[in-house]
This record gives structure tokens, C-alpha cells and sequence, in this order.
């Protein structure tokens, strides 16, 4: 995976510049910091560098998620559509809010049915959350004609595919408001950190105001400001974002390497007949940080991933449908709607009914989904390597 991959001298000047100021804190002090931005540049640069109007930086991507649902008013009872496929960060940030997770089937670009979308609606459903990932996209068009069509808000957690695009737009920039992460093993890193982008200039204000404690910003002295709102603290640091500062600089490096490794890996892989590949809404806006592939049967996908473990090569192909952390299959604790603190009647009862709910369509598709995740470091000798060894394990196992 690239980000940490690609750590140098760039993320060690950005980072001694704030630590010559001793200015960690992104807010305030203005004439000790010597001039020094680096979540305000960082922020800048994510505007430029994926098209969206605002950027307001967070602590990780859950709080992303967080300040993007409470800044477009998504709260008690409201219903947020979301994917048996995702990371649990996702319903986290639902449940945060004191919203309600749906959890819906998804398709065979493993992100949002569409279908599955429609058939969840309610009264009570607020916003559709595709997440797009493993660095490719939802079908976008169909979901905002379900969202303009039902009157709901379209939130993408674009967390897992930085550098993607769909039909010449960014990811995370395309619904009422996107997020991405930067921990350590997304695409651009800052160690931990997130964002929340948005074409609207009144959702920024309310996620500025809510990510620092309901601070408005207006004034010259910090603490004058006022509080329009209650807030909380998102605070991304001037360090974390000073290695955000670096890593978004190579972005383009990062993905030409991705979509150059994607495309050798995948090619090896084609020549067994018997591997199928995910389906991608738009084949040029895919970022080529995992290549997913499928095999016809559960039995034959287990098969291989076994062998992949007993051939000492299991590392970097996922299979998600025994994952403890990505797919609802595993997800006991949500289900057993397991909290430290209370969770409101609506959102217990709503969990508690996916212990019993029918993920088959999901199901079929997991269970022979591998995804292979791609290294900026691998060299052309060790790509072909890697695809060979796989490709003997596949033939192995089918015989």
C-alpha cells in the first residue's frame, strides 16, 4: 500500500518546520508560528487537487464521517443506507450521530446495490452512503437519481479510494459531502487524519464550527470567539498535517504506479479462465489500490486461500468474507448491538434485527471475492513473480 510506502525527506522538512515553531496545535498563536499553516495549506491543496470548493480537516476519517453527517443535520431516527461491505468506521460514525445504520446488500463492484438502495427506503431514511471501496467506485449516477429522486442526502465515504474518479470527477466530491481517510495504510497518510469536502459553503461553516468545539473563527482572538452551535474535538495537528502536506505532492506518483502494477497483475491473472474480475461503473477512474478478483465457487476460494497460506504468500490478498473488520458476516458486536454506552431505542432495535436479516446476495459474492492489494515498492521482476505464484495456487486448487 502506498502512503507510509513512500516516507522521505519531503514528510521530515514539512514536520521540522512545525516542530522548529513548537506550534502543534493548528489554531492560535499566531506570531509564534512563524507564518506556518500546514492544515490550512493542506487544506488548500486538497481543494486544488480534487476539485471541491471545501476541505475541512478531522482527526481521522470516523470523525470525518461524524462532522459530515452532523453538518447535514443527519441525526436521532434518521436512517443512513449504507453496505454490508465497508469498514466498521462507517456504521460507527452512523451510530454516533444517534442515526440509524441500514445495511444493504451489495453488488459485484462490491460497493451499493442500487437496488438493494430502493428497496430500503422508508419515511425515515435521511441519506444513502455508498463507500467506495478498495479503491473503485459505486454506480454514482444511479444513486444520486435514487437521492434527487426521494429527496436524500448522497454522502460518499470515499475513505478506501483516494485518487479515484467517476466520470471526470474526484470521489468524495461528487454528493452533498465526501470523506477521506489519511491513516497509515490509506493512500496519502498523515499517520492519522481525515476530511470532509463539500461544495457547499454552509455545510463547511457548520463542519469548521463542530471539528473545534462549536468555535465560530471570526474573531482575532480564539478565545473571543463565539459558539453558535455545540462542537466537538476533530482537530487534525499541524504534525499530522504536515505529513499530509508531503504525501498529497506524490499523489500522482502513487496512483501511475498503482494503475501500472493493477493492470501487469490483473493481466497474469486473466490467464485462468476461471477468474472473473469486479465490476468497475468507470474503468478510467479506478485508483488501482487493490486488484479483486473472483473465483466460481466458495469452495474453490477458500481452496486457494489456503494454499496461498500453506505456499507462505497468503500476505496482501484478502479475503473478506472471513474478515473480522469489513464485512458484516463477522460484525457480532453490531448485531448484538454491543455498546459501552446506551444506544437509543431506534438504533438497538434496528441492529438487533441484522442478526436475522438475509445477506445472501452479499453472501454470493463475498465468499469468492480475493482482493490483492497493491505495493508501490514491488518491482517489475517481483510483480511478475507474484502473479505467477498465484496463478499456480488457482491451478492447483481446481486441478
Amino acid at each position: 500500500m502506498p502512503g507510509f510506502e513512500f516516507f522521505g525527506e519531503e514528510e521530515r522538512k514539512e514536520v521540522n518546520e512545525v516542530l522548529e515553531t513548537g506550534i502543534l496545535m493548528r489554531y492560535g498563536f499566531d506570531a509564534a508560528r512563524k507564518g506556518r499553516w500546514k492544515a490550512k495549506e493542506l487544506e488548500q491543496e486538497i481543494n486544488k487537487t480534487f476539485g471541491s470548493k471545501y476541505a475541512q480537516l478531522t482527526s481521522s476519517g470516523t470523525a470525518a464521517l461524524t462532522t459530515a453527517m452532523s453538518a447535514l443535520g443527519i441525526g436521532y431516527g434518521d436512517e443512513v443506507i449504507m453496505p454490508a461491505f465497508t469498514f466498521v468506521a462507517s456504521f460507527e460514525a452512523v451510530l454516533s450521530v444517534g442515526a440509524v445504520p441500514v445495511l444493504v446488500d451489495i453488488d459485484r463492484t462490491l460497493t451499493l446495490s442500487p437496488a438493494a438502495v430502493r428497496a430500503a427506503i422508508t419515511p425515515k431514511t435521511k441519506c444513502v452512503m455508498p463507500v467506495h471501496m478498495c479503491g473503485s467506485m459505486a454506480d454514482l449516477d444511479a444513486l444520486k437519481a435514487i437521492c434527487a429522486e426521494h429527496k436524500l442526502l448522497l454522502l460518499e465515504d470515499a475513505c478506501q479510494s483516494i485518487g479515484g474518479t467517476y466520470k471526470g470527477k474526484s470521489l468524495g466530491t461528487i454528493g452533498d459531502a465526501g470523506t477521506f481517510s489519511f491513516d497509515f495504510v490509506k493512500t496519502i497518510t498523515c499517520a492519522e487524519g481525515g476530511v470532509v469536502m463539500t461544495n457547499s459553503e454552509a455545510v463547511y461553516t457548520m463542519c469548521d464550527g463542530f471539528t473545534d468545539h462549536g468555535h465560530d473563527h471570526l474573531g482575532v482572538d480564539r478565545g473571543a470567539d463565539l459558539h453558535p452551535f455545540i462542537g466537538y474535538n476533530y482537530r487534525i495537528s499541524e504534525l499530522h498535517a504536515a505529513v499530509g502536506l508531503a504525501q498529497i505532492k506524490k499523489l500522482d506518483t502513487f496512483l501511475a504506479i498503482q494503475k501500472k502494477t493493477h493492470a501487469t497483475l490483473k493481466g497474469i491473472l486473466s490467464t485462468v479462465p476461471e477468474v472473473s474480475f469486479r465490476e468497475i461503473p468507470d474503468e478510467n477512474g479506478d485508483s488501482c489500490s487493490f486488484v479483486s478478483w473472483f473465483l466460481p465457487t466458495e469452495e474453490l476460494t477458500k481452496g486457494v486461500i489456503a494454499e496461498l497460506k500453506a505456499q507462505g504468500i497468503l500476505g496482501g490478498n484478502f479475503y473478506w468474507f472471513d474478515n473480522n473488520w469489513h464485512y458484516i458476516r463477522k460484525w457480532h458486536h453490531l448485531k448484538k448491538a454491543t455498546a459501552l454506552n446506551a444506544l437509543n431505542d431506534l438504533q438497538k432495535e434496528a441492529l438487533l434485527k441484522l442478526d436475522t436479516h438475509d445477506f445472501a446476495v452479499s453472501n454470493a459474492i463475498m465468499n469468492c471475492c480475493i482482493s490483492t492489494s497493491i505495493s508501490l515498492l514491488w518491482t517489475d521482476e517481483q510483480i511478475k513473480e507474484k502473479g505467477e505464484k498465484i496463478v499456480a495456487a488457482i491451478r492447483k486448487v481446481i486441478g
